[in-house]
């Protein structure tokens, strides 16, 4: 699997993706700055967590202008899978890439700790590492993760198994998400948005490596 990972000013979660690619892939992804105009022939794109443009206005909303956005929203629509983690979950938002809106977190608080997660039926190359309704732990940190959409939209994704992961429902929700949703894919199974950080969650010594089957399942799912 051929990967980029796309570097935005505030990114700060770009190397930690690129570990974890290198880790499930055997070879280093390509880093593309923000003005690029052009993307490398890949079979996934990163847009990583962080904080791109100072989250002015709105997180991931001058993200979503760049002009590397406009060559990821060109790869999405020929089927090249395209992977949103925190800041890149909003930024896909933003884009139009993904339905509803990452908001403030219903505690008025940003949320740094390790939450419960479940896997969703989605059959996808992200989900492709986890059984269905897998429960995993995965760390947060974000202060506007709370996934807001409304009612059709939300009995949309669910009816067509588009929820990949939600808050385990036995913990406290870290952010008051719709549905304790933590992860959506597009129509297509090709795009998803994530607010957890599953490269930060790929090796035991350092907190748990229950993010590295994600990177493994779409190393095995998709073309390299």
């Amino acid at each position: 699997m051929k990967a980029a990972v796309v570097v935005f000013p505030g990114s700060n979660c770009d190397r930690d993706a690129a570990a974890a690619l290198r880790a499930a892939t055997g070879r280093a992804p390509a880093m593309v700055r923000h003005r690029e105009t052009e993307l490398p022939d890949v079979d996934l794109v990163v847009l990583p967590g962080g904080f791109a443009y100072g989250d002015y206005l709105r997180p991931g909303a001058i993200a979503a202008r760049a002009p590397a956005m406009r060559a990821v929203a060109a790869m999405a629509a020929r089927g090249v899978a395209v992977l949103g983690i925190c800041n890149g979950f909003q930024i896909l938002t933003e884009a139009g890439l993904l339905p509803g809106a990452l908001v403030r977190n219903a505690g008025l608080r940003f949320v740094c700790r390790e939450v419960g997660l479940r896997v969703g039926p989605a059959r996808s190359p992200f989900t492709a590492g986890y059984a269905a309704g897998a429960a995993i732990r995965l760390p947060v940190a974000h202060n506007e993760g709370n996934y807001a959409a409304d009612a059709e939209t939300l009995a949309r994704l669910e009816g067509e198994g588009r929820i990949a992961f939600r808050y385990d429902p036995e913990e406290a929700s870290p952010n008051g998400s719709a549905g304790g949703i933590a992860g959506v894919l597009d129509e297509a199974g090709r795009v998803l948005g994530m607010m957890p950080h599953p490269e930060r969650a790929v090796d035991p010594a350092v907190g748990g490596a229950d993010g590295a089957a994600l990177f493994a399942g779409l190393a095995g799912a998709l073309p390299g």
